[in-house]
């Protein structure tokens, strides 16, 4: 990857009374960076930011968030265009490659996707071991780290051909593990990928389809999935896509790289959600209970969190919550749920929450997991499969910025410090003498 950072006036920091000039760097867009690297071996002292909110790790051309103003651009198209517009394997292209495919640069990128949905026969085994009631995300972290050992020929990390190669089996092969992780944990038969079937539809397909009788495609549901995709693809250096940076910088193979970032977004702080979301809504279970969650939210000495509002990022309204509420009527209404309680209790509390000075001031604006878990459920996903829905939309922002990483030359082993706070040296003491 080829840096595009611009050089701006340097700054100047004064530690243990020494002076030192550090340079300072701006991107396209977005705050400038000071760029700390040389601070240590000047001065000794290292800086100090827990969970790295205001640490820059590294330079990218993906995905950018502007979080006060509620942008969110994929390689610098607004994510509400994308999600109108565009399809999901065509927003894998963009973040893959840089640009929109044209329509040959389109159906050869579809065909490699397609192509490789099937699992190798023997893959099924590894579902087997688990038991029955195991959690799909459990699942997904163990038989995702098993493809390496099926497809050893495309791990070689330092060879751009075998990269492609491994990220077009990740973004294909990854509904059908999703799926199968589905109808293990319900006890029905695995169902294969179907060639002439779009991303989207082949994923529900392998979902509820059964043999006892014919599944066909729901179109408004095809096109709901294929947006929540969208959606969901990539979200800048989050804490799961860390995490495959982080892991992918020691040399790690893609699919076990790919499998630590679904063992981190299994988190209910990241990809969980949506679930508890969900869950808080179906509690109130009635907009007249309402007035009194409110009060125990505002009250300092309750425990009851509003959940699925605010954003760690976002300080305004979340960009992808427009898309995902009107993804949400439109699921609801073929699916015969407009007079559904909980989106009758999620409509009000928006309502409130969007007018009340408490929440205004806080700036707690509805975020995606508002509406994804209703969605969801109206679709007929259970909410233990909401977050495997999440990875597999995921998957593809983690192999674009992973491979931007690997292309990227200065890229060093991610080694975060700490501010020690243990014991002092100290002498052993033999264990009759304590």
């Amino acid at each position: 990857m080829q840096s595009k950072i611009t050089k701006k006036p340097s700054a100047t920091i004064t530690v243990n009374n020494k002076q030192l000039e550090l340079p300072v760097y701006g991107g396209s867009v977005g705050p400038d960076v000071v760029d700390i690297r040389k601070l240590y071996a000047q001065t000794g002292v290292f800086t100090f930011d827990p969970g790295f909110t205001s640490t820059a790790s590294c330079e990218s051309q993906i995905t950018y968030i502007d979080g006060d103003e509620g942008v969110l651009l994929y390689r610098g198209y607004p994510i509400d265009q994308l999600a109108e517009h565009s399809s999901f394997l065509e927003v894998c292209y963009l973040l893959a490659n840089g640009e929109l495919p044209n329509t040959a640069e389109y159906q050869r990128f579809a065909k490699d996707i397609t192509y490789h949905t099937m699992l190798h026969a023997q893959f099924d085994r590894f579902f087997e071991g688990f038991r029955r009631d195991a959690h799909p995300m459990a699942i997904m972290v163990g038989t995702v780290g098993a493809l390496a050992a099926f497809y050893h020929d495309s791990t070689d990390i330092n060879d751009p051909v075998q990269r492609t190669i491994a990220s077009h089996r990740l973004i294909a092969k990854m509904p059908t593990i999703a799926a199968r992780a589905f109808k293990y944990s319900i006890g029905q038969p695995f169902v294969s990928p179907r060639n002439e079937l779009d991303y989207a539809s082949n994923f529900l397909r392998m979902c509820f389809a059964v043999p006892a009788e014919d599944y066909k495609v729901n179109p408004v549901l095809a096109r709901a999935m294929d947006v929540f995709f969208i959606l969901h693809a990539d979200h800048e250096q989050n804490a799961s896509t860390s995490t495959v940076r982080l892991a992918g910088s020691s040399g790690a193979n893609p699919f076990a790289c790919i499998s630590s970032g679904i063992a981190c977004l299994w988190g209910p702080a990241h990809g969980g959600a949506n679930e508890a979301a969900l869950n808080m809504l179906e509690e109130i279970g009635h907009v007249d209970n309402i007035p009194e969650f409110i009060r125990r939210v505002k009250d300092p000495n309750d425990d009851v969190r509003l959940m699925g509002f605010g954003h760690r990022v976002y300080k305004n309204y979340d960009p992808r919550a427009k898309a995902m509420q009107k993804l949400c009527h439109a699921v609801l209404k073929e699916t015969g749920g407009l007079d559904n309680p909980t989106l009758k209790v999620a409509m009000e509390l928006e309502k409130i929450a969007l007018s009340d000075e408490y929440f205004v001031s806080r700036k707690l604006y509805p975020n995606i997991d508002f509406y994804s878990g209703i969605t969801l459920r109206a679709m007929g996903f259970p909410t233990s499969m909401f977050t495997v829905l999440f990875a597999v939309a995921r998957t593809v922002g983690w192999i674009a910025q992973w491979t931007e990483m690997m292309e990227d030359e200065s890229q060093k082993i991610g080694r975060p410090r700490q501010v020690y706070t243990g014991a002092p040296k100290r002498d052993y003491v033999a264990l009759d003498r304590r």
